[in-house]
């Protein structure tokens, strides 16, 4: 028998390895930055067409390379950081492994131009699918310039797989972020089809937080340090109040690189206990500095997974550095933005005043009794007194409309009857129990409607038709309103844009991350109309992570869950049974959205039974 073992071709083996390293656009402009930084560049450029399907280029003033160097930097595993095993294990920059350029190469059309600053010409070298096409000299500034053109342009299959330009910006977004946040201390701009969305320059780390991730964290920041003989901590953390119901503005850097971490992210969760709602998510951008012995950042092909030797004191230390200054921030004074965490020192209180201060600030509640309130005891023994008081019998003549109207309701027998009980009564027996709960006696015994339950289902349901149908009505504001939002944020806006329209807001934009609010939905009520746009974004991001929907559900939730009446409004009788009738007119009255019951009946042998 013949031998049928093979090497593989380079170009093959590299192409291979892209599939590791090279997933989607925003792995070259991860690659290609760091590399950057790495060179010791003080200023970084990154241009991006077609959400970097057509051109990734990156731009940078760096040390540059040797024609040579310049050659071989395209080759598998040549690299200038590592010449034996025990480097590995003391590594603080970012690409050491040699692969990212050859994989690259191996599914683009690559063009390089590099000179070192002793040289009089650099280097200009276009590669295509591995193939070497150009090595010339040629004329250049100081630094590095790398286009990636045409991604996956070999490899029809996996071009296919790219999501559609808005996700692929984002994930693109996420990886400048990362990098940018790590590196205050060089200039970034990023540009997108000749749009320019960042101009940042050389700044501190509280400045650049707040320039990358909106103007809401401008008083929100909190400095956290400790340095201990094995680990130093630094960074910022938000305010309680700061905290969202959604992940994303969480940042871990160990010796100055982007990791994820779920044991470290506890630690944090942990030192915030009791002080956020327990499905919130704080703020934070924390920098590990550890001797590189300590960890191996060799497990993951992207490095974005470490292991510490010793975990558990890792946790430990976060937990109580995170602590300690949640326990500091109400006496200190506002934040200086000229203040630098990375060289600055910051002193707390000890530990002891630390959690003295935490028992202080945590909320406390008195329960209240029914007996603790005359008035509310009378009040509630008159609505029970009307409750059971008789019904007109001219109301039946009311009820056969009523039923001709909303015979078109689907469900099972049960909701159908339950649809007819409750249309027999349009009557004064209808109240609030505990400003949560609207009561109301129908033919066969007692219906339970949660208020804010019912108004969901009610909205999404007119928002739906809203999006589905292309109009929504507006109330215009005769003083508009700015929001500053954060990169990912803002580009998630643009991507929905004409959805949010046709929901009924009006808006414009202002400038690469600020947005000019001019207008509402018009059956919103008034008085909070920039916290209703903010309250959009996070719940549609929050329900992103939650279910599996498509765009236009998403926001038909979104919006409905943060517009609902909620549990403490009080309504007028007319209210009441406003939205009672409104719940019945939907295509699905006994379920919100998220599927939990909006209505519970309680017939009169239920009833009965609880007195036996």
């Amino acid at each position: 028998m013949s031998d049928i073992i093979r090497l593989l071709p380079d170009n093959i083996a590299n192409q291979i390895a892209a599939g590791e390293v090279v997933q989607r656009p925003a792995s070259v402009v991860k690659e290609l930055l760091e590399n950057s930084v790495d060179a010791g560049s003080t200023s970084v450029q990154l241009i991006v067409k077609d959400a970097g399907k057509q051109l990734v280029q990156v731009i940078d003033n760096g040390k540059g390379m040797s024609d040579s160097d310049a050659r071989l930097c395209f080759e598998r595993h040549a690299t200038s950081k590592i010449r034996s095993a025990d480097d590995l294990f003391a590594i603080r920059t970012f690409g050491f492994r040699g692969e990212a350029m050859a994989s690259i190469a191996s599914v683009a059309q690559v063009e390089m131009k590099t000179k070192q600053p002793e040289n009089e010409l650099g280097t200009l070298i276009r590669i295509e699918g591995s193939s070497i096409l150009v090595h010339e000299q040629t004329a250049y500034p100081q630094g590095t310039s790398i286009s990636v053109k045409n991604l996956f342009y070999n490899v029809p299959a996996r071009r296919n797989f790219l999501k559609s330009n808005s996700v692929e910006m984002r994930h693109i977004m996420d990886e400048f972020v990362r990098i940018a946040l790590a590196h205050p201390e060089v200039a970034f701009s990023f540009y997108h089809n000749d749009l320019e969305l960042f101009n940042l320059p050389e700044e501190t780390l509280s400045k650049r937080a707040v320039s990358l991730l909106g103007g809401s964290y401008r008083e929100q920041l909190i400095p956290c340090k400790e340095e201990t003989d094995f680990i130093t901590i630094s960074g910022y953390i938000g305010k309680p109040e700061s905290a969202r119901k959604t992940r994303g503005d969480q940042f871990f850097f160990v010796n100055n690189r982007y990791i994820r971490s779920n044991y470290l992210h506890h630690a944090v969760m942990h030192a915030f206990e009791e002080l956020i709602p327990t499905d919130s998510f704080p703020f934070y951008i924390l920098f590990i500095e550890i001797d590189p012995s300590h960890i191996d950042v060799n497990v993951h092909p992207t490095k974005t997974e470490i292991k510490f030797d010793d975990e558990k004191t890792v946790y430990a230390i976060i937990k109580a550095c995170v602590k300690r200054s949640l326990g500091t921030h109400n006496i200190m004074p506002s934040l200086d933005f000229d203040y630098n965490v990375n060289v600055s020192g910051f002193t707390g209180m000890g530990f002891e005043q630390q959690n003295d201060r935490s028992e202080r600030t945590t909320p406390s509640f008195t329960p209240k009794t029914f007996s603790s309130s005359d008035h509310v005891q009378k009040s509630n023994q008159s609505n029970w007194e009307r409750m059971y008081s008789g019904l007109e019998n001219n109301r039946e003549e009311v009820y056969q409309e009523s039923i001709k109207m909303f015979s078109s309701i689907n469900g099972t027998e049960e909701d159908k009857q339950l649809n007819k009980d409750l249309l027999y009564t349009e009557n004064t027996s209808t109240f609030q129990l505990h400003q949560k709960y609207i009561v109301t006696q129908v033919k066969s015994g007692v219906l339970l409607v949660d208020q804010q339950a019912a108004h969901e289902r009610i909205l999404f349901e007119k928002y739906m038709n809203m999006l589905q149908n292309k109009f929504g009505s507006s109330q215009q504001f005769l003083f508009p309103q700015t929001l500053e939002l954060s990169a990912a944020d803002f580009a998630m806006v643009i991507e929905m844009e004409d959805d949010i329209r046709k929901l009924g807001f009006v808006f414009s934009i202002f400038s690469n991350t600020t947005i000019v609010v001019n207008g509402v939905p018009s059956d919103v009520k008034g008085g909070n109309e920039k916290g209703l746009f903010e309250g959009l974004i996070e719940q549609f991001k929050q329900n992103r992570t939650d279910y599996k929907i498509d765009r236009q559900e998403n926001l038909a939730r979104a919006l409905a869950k943060r517009s609902a009446i909620r549990a403490g409004n009080k309504l007028t009788l007319i209210e009441m049974n406003s939205m009672i009738d409104q719940l019945f007119a939907c295509k699905t009255p006994n379920y919100a959205p998220d599927g939990n019951l909006t209505v519970v009946m309680l017939d009169m042998d239920k009833i009965g039974r609880l007195f036996m």
